[in-house]
Formats: structure tokens, C-alpha cells, sequence
């Protein structure tokens, strides 16, 4: 009997890739971000195969994204659909100063983002993990979320998103009076 494809694409993935491997079993749980565990891994395994993973999605098939910096300039960057504003701004290269520090694992709080009211209304429902760490965030609004938390869909093209003014890192000790 065959194995189902999402383990077939799985087993496929980890005979070619040294990245981030993930379990299709639920009892495995999810890992913080876009996409479950099984659509992550068959994206990656499909990239495997592909020429180039530019070649699978043309340019207009990427959403735009503008970021307001903390100095007020406007970054403008592009990402596939699924991808979440973290990979966004690693992808381009853009400098967010200390943003994404844990690297999208919900560990810290700096990759707080502020939305538009009309943006923030359609995205998907806060996980109790991604709230906890909000709590942590620097300049908490009634709109803040975490950027590696947030997947990119087609009606988010062209938003823009704000970085707050200051950046709280939850994984650094509180007490700073030690660098003096």
C-alpha cells in the first residue's frame, strides 16, 4: 500500500534537504507560523524540483508590502502568497533594525507589527502563544501583531504595516543596569 502523499512529500523532502523538517502527525502538533506542518513541507519538497522557486511564481503573482520604518521611511518589499511578514522582510533583505530576532519561533516580540484597520479586520484569529508575547511587545496597539505570524494572501497586496516606535526583545533580561 502506498504512503499517503503527505508523507510521501515528506520522506521526499528529508532525502534532499538539510532544512527544517516537519512532521505530518497531528499528535506532533503545529509549529508557530504559516501553513500547517504538511503544506510547509510539500512546499519546500516542490521547491526541491523546480528550477528555481522564482520560476514557480511570476512577478505578478507576489503581493506588495510597505513598511513604515521606525524613522519613518517607507520599505517596500514583495512575497509569495503563504509567506509570512517575517520571511518578507528576510527575503529582501530589508533593515528593520532587531526585527525577528527568534527567527518567526514566537520566542520574543520583534517582529510587532501595526496594521490598518481594514487589514487587521480580515486576518486570522490570534493564537493564545502570539497574544502572550504581544503582551510583552512595546507600543501594544488595538491593531499590533506578529509579522511571522501573519501569511501573506492575495487581498493583502499593497498594505501597509508600521513598526513601532522601539523594539522589547521578551527573550533579554529585564534588569539592564548590569551594562553599566
Amino acid at each position: 500500500m502506498a504512503a499517503p502523499a503527505p508523507a510521501r512529500l515528506l520522506r521526499a523532502a528529508a532525502a534532499s534537504s538539510r532544512r527544517w523538517l516537519f512532521s505530518a502527525s497531528p499528535a506532533a502538533g503545529r509549529r508557530p507560523g504559516c501553513g500547517s506542518a504538511a503544506a510547509v513541507a510539500a512546499l519546500r519538497a516542490a521547491r526541491l524540483f523546480s528550477l528555481s522557486a522564482r520560476a514557480v511564481l511570476s512577478s505578478e503573482d507576489k503581493i506588495t508590502v510597505h513598511f513604515i520604518n521606525r524613522d519613518g521611511d517607507k520599505l517596500t518589499a514583495k512575497g509569495k502568497p503563504g509567506d509570512s511578514l517575517l520571511d518578507v522582510v528576510v527575503d529582501n533583505n530589508l533593515d528593520i533594525d532587531g526585527f525577528g530576532a527568534c527567527e518567526g519561533t514566537l520566542a520574543c516580540s520583534t517582529c510587532h507589527l501595526i496594521f490598518e484597520d481594514h487589514i487587521f479586520e480580515k486576518l486570522d484569529a490570534i493564537t493564545d502563544e502570539e497574544m502572550d508575547m504581544l503582551d510583552l511587545a512595546y507600543g501594544l496597539t488595538e491593531t499590533s501583531r506578529l509579522g511571522c505570524q501573519i501569511c501573506l494572501k492575495k487581498s493583502m497586496d499593497d498594505m501597509t504595516v508600521r513598526v513601532p516606535e522601539a523594539v522589547a526583545d521578551a527573550r533579554q533580561s529585564v534588569d539592564m543596569s548590569k551594562n553599566s
